[in-house]
C-alpha cells in the first residue's frame, strides 16, 4: 500500500472512529476492543503501523498513551485523524485504550541496527543531552515518558524534526532540547534507536 493510500484509508477510519466514539464513552466502556480494532486501521492489526509515519502503539507505556490522547482531545498535539479520534473520548476510555495497547507485546519492525559509526555518534548525542535520564537505560521509557526503542526510524525522524521546528509542541522541554540537535544528530538517534 502507498503512504497516499494508508493515509487515506487512516482517514477514512478516522471519521468512522469519530462517528463510533460519539455515540458516547458507554460504547467503549462495553467493548474496548471494538474501539482498539478501528486505532488498528492506522496502527496495526499486529502492533505493525500501516505507514512508516504512524508510531508504534502496541506495548507503549500507558502514562504516555494517555496524555499523548489528552493532549490531542485538547488541542495541545496537533493530528488531523488524532484529533478527530480523541475528541470523542473521555478520560476513563483514554484510560482504558491506554491500558488496553499498553498491556500488548511490542512488535519487532526487523529495523536493522545502525552502523557503528552513528551508534557512536547517537551515544554521544545522546550521553551530552542526558537523554537516558528520562528514556532509562534500554530506551523504553517509564510511566509517561514514552519507549522510542525499536519505534519506526522515519516516525522517530519526523517527531525529533517536529520538537525542533515547534511544531510539536505538548512538550515544551524535548522542543528546547531538539533545537540544539542538527540534521545529522537526529538521523543518527532516529536510526540508533530503532534498532535497538
Amino acid at each position: 500500500m502507498t503512504m497516499r493510500a494508508s493515509l487515506l484509508a487512516c482517514g477514512a477510519i478516522s471519521l468512522a472512529a469519530a462517528l463510533l466514539l460519539q455515540s458516547g464513552p458507554a460504547a467503549l466502556a462495553g467493548d474496548v476492543e471494538e474501539a482498539a480494532a478501528i486505532c488498528s486501521a492506522c496502527h496495526g492489526e499486529n502492533g505493525v503501523p500501516v505507514d512508516k509515519s504512524i508510531p508504534v502503539l502496541w506495548g507503549q507505556n500507558e502514562g504516555y498513551i494517555y496524555l499523548q490522547l489528552r493532549d490531542f482531545k485538547l488541542g495541545n498535539r496537533k493530528n488531523v485523524n488524532m484529533t478527530e479520534i480523541a475528541a470523542g473520548l473521555d478520560k476513563p476510555s483514554m484510560k482504558q485504550l491506554a491500558a488496553y495497547f499498553s498491556a500488548k507485546p511490542w512488535p519487532n519492525l526487523g529495523q536493522p541496527s545502525a552502523p557503528h559509526d552513528l551508534a557512536v555518534s547517537a551515544e554521544t548525542t545522546a550521553g551530552s543531552a542526558g537523554c537516558r535520564g528520562c528514556h532509562q537505560e534500554n530506551w523504553e521509557g517509564d510511566s509517561v515518558t514514552p519507549r522510542v526503542s525499536g519505534q519506526g526510524t522515519q516516525y522517530l525522524r519526523e517527531t525529533m524534526v517536529q520538537f525542533r521546528s515547534g511544531e510539536r509542541a505538548n512538550n515544551p522541554w524535548m522542543a528546547a532540547l531538539l533545537k540544539t540537535y542538527t540534521d545529522g544528530d537526529i538521523d543518527a538517534m532516529a536510526r540508533y534507536l530503532a534498532g535497538k
